[in-house]
């Protein structure tokens, strides 16, 4: 399987090429489970979120959970908030919204609890995410949220995708190529 060589900082990650669409692969990078790259992506992040005031970190799930939770204890944060993607029941009163992703090929949607979005009422967060590719999630999260009457502040990843890497309304560590399908970038 081919394999592209992701350097961060001083780490580096093997990640295989994932066939998405006929002319499209992706380099498949999974934060869920790699303390190392978590720990480091949180304190670089958190270094560059130092000026900006926010109250809330949010971030989507699932890959994000991890980088969040680490962002929020790094920036003396003691809560962040989870967009989920399925209404659960525990849930009261949902807001929802629908969102199109380049990993999935269902149409998806983001929810947030109507305790968490009490939370964010008037308030400044801050989104967390693994990658940001087409910006679709992005996208919705914000709608969102500012349809629940929070502001975004700053807008952070640790990988932009393709030609999310030519946004400057996005804090990212790295970018990340994509790929057609005749390997090559």
């Amino acid at each position: 399987m081919q394999q592209y060589q992701l350097r961060l900082g001083p780490l580096t990650r093997n990640l295989p090429l994932i066939q998405i669409a006929p002319n499209t692969r992706i380099a498949s990078f999974v934060l869920l489970g790699d303390a190392e790259l978590t720990q480091y992506a949180a304190q670089q992040l958190a270094q560059r979120l130092t000026h900006t005031p926010f109250d809330y970190l949010v971030t989507m799930e699932s890959k994000g959970i991890p980088l969040a939770q680490a962002l929020s204890q790094l920036a003396h944060h003691p809560r962040f908030i989870v967009l989920r993607k399925s209404v659960k029941p525990y849930m009261t009163h949902p807001h929802t919204i629908a969102v199109t992703a380049i990993t999935t090929h269902t149409p998806q949607q983001l929810v947030l609890d109507d305790a968490d979005a009490t939370l964010l009422r008037g308030k400044r967060f801050v989104i967390v995410d693994d990658v940001i590719s087409t910006g679709g999630s992005l996208e919705a999260a914000n709608r969102l949220l500012q349809q629940v009457g929070a502001q975004v502040v700053a807008q952070t990843a640790i990988l932009a995708e393709g030609a999310a890497g030519t946004r400057t309304d996005i804090e990212f560590l790295a970018k990340l190529p994509l790929f057609d399908g005749n390997n090559s970038e």
